[in-house]
């Protein structure tokens, strides 16, 4: 079309769209160029704020490797990520909440009464729980992917001191559905500040911090894998997480105990001479559809 005008210019793009293409991309694409258009015209975007735009994502990609993911930051700073979590998560089971950027495949595997924690320094930790269907009944053979960063606020990925798969872990229910490791209490920590994101937050007057919590990755057969994450009801993050990830049903309990009552069966039993904390909770998965 020759008279392209701020006006017509998304239907423009439209009729430019291939008669065969996937309706579901139609759909995305015609929603995404409705919204973006809309947006340079309602702030009236300049020249100059765009160069910036284009420059900011270009900063993104090249920070960004394997290990360093700025754009999933980026979209969990921004809300998307929680916002996608939320739109397909029902209320049946556990509430989804952020995968984050610093997931790693491959974990090994951690025995049931597996410890985590090793050499490092803190308060030991007792995670457990029963993994259950809707219906409160235990799924045998469930995965449980396990990760956490450091007492030092670092994830292994980000950390050169630390092993590649150091508070990482993969974890198989037996038929009790049940789940049970010990680790380190884990502590409130910044997302990355070095890059591309941490100028938006500067710019926006936010702060980078996360309150301290376990992720979970859950897996079994016939049922919706969940990616969560729990929280402790006593982090002062808790109402003002940076990547907005907290749900009310994922915040938990730390329950104090003296060394004598810690659980048999485990790793660490028998060893643990200071008081410790339990942290129970259950995992509740969707059956497919």
């Amino acid at each position: 079309m020759r008279n392209v005008t701020a006006d017509n210019i998304t239907d423009v793009f439209m009729k430019y769209f291939g008669a065969d293409t996937d309706p579901r991309m139609r759909e995305v694409m015609k929603s995404l160029a409705t919204h973006l258009h809309a947006f340079a015209r309602d702030v009236n975007l300049t020249h100059d704020e765009w160069r910036q735009g284009i420059k900011f994502l270009e900063a993104a990609g090249r920070i960004s490797n394997e290990t360093r993911h700025e754009f999933v930051l980026l979209s969990d700073v921004l809300g998307l990520s929680s916002l996608v979590d939320m739109l397909h998560s029902g209320t049946e089971g556990t509430s989804s909440s952020v995968l984050g950027p610093f997931h790693i495949s491959g974990s090994p595997s951690l025995p049931f009464g597996g410890d985590m924690k090793r050499h490092y320094d803190g308060e030991v930790l007792v995670a457990c729980g029963t993994v259950t269907d809707t219906a409160g009944n235990p799924i045998a053979g469930a995965e449980i992917d396990i990760w956490q960063t450091a007492p030092n606020g670092l994830y292994s990925s980000q950390d050169e001191e630390q092993d590649t798969f150091s508070f990482h872990g993969i974890q198989t229910t037996g038929p009790d559905g049940r789940y049970g490791f010990s680790t380190v209490k884990p502590v409130s920590y910044t997302v990355p500040t070095d890059g591309p994101v941490g100028d938006i937050l500067r710019a926006t007057g936010r702060h980078p911090w996360r309150p301290s919590h376990l992720h979970y990755i859950v897996k079994a057969a016939g049922f919706r894998p969940l990616v969560t994450e729990i929280f402790p009801d006593d982090d002062p993050y808790l109402d003002q997480d940076t990547v907005f990830g907290v749900r009310g049903d994922l915040v938990m309990k730390y329950a104090p105990h003296p060394p004598e009552f810690f659980p048999n069966g485990y790793e660490l039993s028998g060893s643990v001479k200071e008081p410790f904390l339990l942290a129970e909770f259950d995992l509740r998965l969707v059956p497919l559809a």
